[in-house]
């Protein structure tokens, strides 16, 4: 068989992380979830059956880690190893043991770091080859979720890491409490949909397919799953505009910046009363721009240096990058101090050609990022 009558490989399954601090009704979410006809063909991974309450809804105890819903889902619990977990719900698919699925959503506990999370999706060799991670969904309190997001670090990380944000409990917020807490949301993670349990109905829609892949035109779909435009027009829907042209993108210096931080050398006492001793302090996320195409060597040496002063607080980097080797632009995608094999796109997604690269981060000021990447990375005609 020649190369061209090889059969390509089957495509990889999408994996969503629902992710969110205690109380905050993610087992709630999930429950509907798996009740919605578009979630049939649906593996779903989480640490007890108990805590969804899924009893009503067994039409078969398959073996002692998994279950059949009515719904169509097939649910499992987390052993003692996540990895075990997916290549063992694969094979069961394979040998027919278990329904065929199309996507898998992993549960987490409420007091969880999504980061060994996704490590297991991209350094697990048979898990990346199998599975892809289409996004990460965290579920918000609206009662108590600002004062969650000031109190715990793990509530800050799990919304500024997201690729959905889902608020909870809307109904019985005050309307106030709701429009600061999206807010703040806006400021620590610009790019992420924001979506109301409450009212919006079609919620497997709006939570899923959210990866660089997009099911709708089987191709890598960049600007959406990017989003760098969100970071640089970030300080109109926000309320931490400081009234000046430090929050939007600035190209002449090549970097956006957004999020709770002061690092622009003096406060602001107009900030909604903010305080800078705060976790929303901690957390940033911010843009960096190059008009001119970079060497690759210079990024590889950029992202290893950066890794290795900062990695454990790199929370999520994406890019889009233009190298000087190369017409095409490559994509790269890391948690902290890991990262995804680069993909080379087949084209250009639009006219822009600029290098992006979004950065969620905790306690690293935009500058020194950005020192770190000038340093690393010669412009054109530099000595």
């Amino acid at each position: 068989m020649t190369d061209a009558q090889q059969p390509s490989p089957p495509p990889r399954l999408p994996i969503s992380v629902l992710t969110g601090f205690l109380g905050s009704g993610k087992t709630t979410l999930l429950s509907r979830l798996i009740r919605d006809p578009g979630m049939a063909r649906t593996a779903v991974v989480i640490n007890e059956f108990g805590e969804v309450g899924l009893d009503h809804l067994l039409v078969a105890k398959a073996d002692e880690n998994t279950v059949l819903m009515d719904s169509g889902c097939i649910c499992c619990t987390i052993r003692s190893d996540l990895a075990d977990t997916l290549r063992d719900l694969y094979m069961k698919r394979l040998r027919g043991e278990v329904p065929e699925f199309d996507r898998v959503v992993i549960e987490t506990t409420g007091l969880a770091d999504p980061a060994p999370i996704l490590h297991t999706l991209m350094t697990d060799p048979l898990v990346a080859s199998r599975f892809r991670l289409d996004g990460v969904v965290t579920t918000v309190d609206a009662v108590h979720g600002s004062g969650q997001l000031d109190g715990h670090v793990e509530s800050l990380k799990q919304a500024a890491v997201a690729d959905r944000l889902v608020l909870t409990k809307t109904d019985i917020a005050e309307a106030g409490a709701v429009a600061a807490l999206r807010a703040r949301l806006r400021a620590v993670n610009p790019a992420a949909t924001l979506v109301d349990a409450r009212t919006d109905a079609a919620l497997p829609v709006l939570l899923f397919d959210a990866g660089l892949y997009n099911p709708a035109t089987k191709s890598l779909d960049v600007q959406r799953w990017l989003r760098a435009e969100a970071y640089e027009d970030n300080h109109h829907h926000h309320g931490h505009d400081h009234g000046h042209d430090h929050a939007a993108c600035d190209h002449d210096h090549g970097h956006c910046e957004h999020g709770h931080g002061h690092e622009h050398g003096h406060h602001h006492a107009h900030d909604h009363a903010h305080d800078p001793n705060r976790h929303g302090d901690s957390i940033r996320s911010f843009c960096l721009a190059r008009d001119e195409p970079v060497a690759w060597d210079d990024l590889i040496g950029f992202f290893e240096t950066v890794t290795q002063l900062q990695g454990e607080n790199l929370l999520r980097v994406k890019g889009l990058l233009n190298v000087k080797e190369s017409d095409r632009p490559i994509v790269i995608h890391g948690v902290q101090h890991l990262f995804h094999p680069p993909v080379q796109l087949d084209a250009w997604p639009t006219d822009d050609r600029r290098t992006r690269i979004v950065f969620i981060v905790k306690d690293i000021e935009r500058g020194t990022v950005e020192a770190l990447f000038d340093a690393c990375v010669a412009r054109p005609g530099a000595a």
